[in-house]
């Protein structure tokens, strides 16, 4: 789930949350095959696989742990957190930190995530009236309509986005016709699927609530830097005053089930890209197989992050840890202070997963 908020519309906004992880779809049953080879061929086949496998493990990206704080601190409004803070936000961090023990958390995630294979289940014709063509399929379900890095369109997942926080954000018909990505109301599937409106906002209200506490040790952070309120609102009060946070469930399909080739790509699930709202919240991701919860089954999969120095990295957080990446609009109206990162996503290798 990925909840953008900020200025810009992200969750997407003109002042956007991003909601977020995604739960990947049931697989069908597995085809297995065997082979037999002499015992000298086996023994060579072996080692050239170990040499290959050693060569890609060499040739990965290194791992970063995600600066991370906990809940009992970000929870304290003048608690000092400007290191950590800075170590994870500032010009020369990853763009992202994570928050620990977040109450309720885990239960909320696995709730929401568990319905993104149903809702990518559910009968075309149901999906399709669950479309929103006039909000560039920003609201509602959307799948095959966003294009790839080499242009093509984008098979591989499929999202429903809703506002977490409000189903209509405005009745203002210039602002609806203006900015109809961010200010057309919500669609939901209430008769085939119910129980997704309050799993998703329930997910959603929280990522938001924990994100104004970040929102409010960064304007701390910031303001000690001379800044200054941002010569205008802060970055809490951004937040809080937007009508247009957006939340993003996805569900990435089987690789069987995709026309798309360029699976060994870095950016294979998402391209390289950086946001441009205030605040992305982001939760890790769920992975089943033949409908079962099982651990990540490619330890190259995941979020990768270009840093300030050009270095690419893989940066990983636990499952029951809240993820907050800084946007394009929060590095400009903090003079640079608090940065955002280009970031992908790789998709794992397990074809049914």
């Amino acid at each position: 789930m990925v909840l953008e908020v900020g200025t810009a519309v992200g969750i997407r906004t003109t002042s956007t949350w991003a909601a977020g992880p995604a739960a990947r779809r049931r697989s069908r049953g597995q085809v297995v095959s065997f082979a037999l080879a002499p015992a000298s061929s086996r023994r060579v086949r072996h080692r050239c696989r170990a040499m290959q496998q050693h060569e890609e493990e060499q040739e990965r990206p290194p791992t970063v742990r995600a600066v991370t704080i906990p809940f009992a601190d970000l929870r304290v409004p003048d608690r000092d957190l400007g290191d950590k803070i800075e170590e994870g936000l500032g010009p020369h961090g990853l763009g992202i930190v994570t928050i620990a023990d977040v109450p309720e958390f885990p239960e909320l995630r696995k709730r929401l995530l568990r319905l993104a294979p149903r809702i990518a289940n559910l009968p075309e014709e149901v999906k399709k009236q669950l479309e929103d063509p006039d909000s560039r399929y920003n609201f509602g379900w959307s799948h095959g309509k966003e294009k790839l890095e080499s242009g093509k369109l984008d098979t591989f997942k499929g999202s429903f986005y809703a506002n977490p926080v409000l189903d209509v954000p405005t009745t203002d018909d210039v602002l609806v016709s203006r900015y109809p990505s961010y200010c057309r109301p919500n669609i939901w599937p209430n008769d085939n699927l119910p129980e997704l409106e309050i799993a998703f906002k329930d997910l959603g209200k929280l990522m938001m609530e924990v994100g104004l506490m970040l929102a409010h040790h960064c304007d701390r952070y910031v303001m000690r830097q001379g800044v200054g309120s941002y010569d205008g609102d802060s970055l809490e009060q951004t937040i809080a005053r937007s009508r247009c946070h957006k939340g993003r469930l996805l569900y990435y399909f089987p690789r069987q089930f995709s026309k798309q080739t360029d699976f060994d790509s870095v950016s294979s699930w998402c391209g390289w890209h950086t946001d441009h709202g205030s605040l992305t919240g982001l939760t890790c991701g769920l992975f089943t197989k033949n409908s079962m919860e099982v651990p990540c089954p490619d330890s190259a999969a995941g979020l990768y992050i270009r840093t300030r120095d050009n270095q690419v990295v893989k940066v990983v957080f636990d499952e029951d840890q809240l993820a907050y990446q800084i946007g394009e609009t929060t590095e400009i109206l903090s003079r640079g202070y608090l940065c955002a990162t280009p970031h992908c996503v790789q998709q794992r290798k397990c074809f049914k997963c």
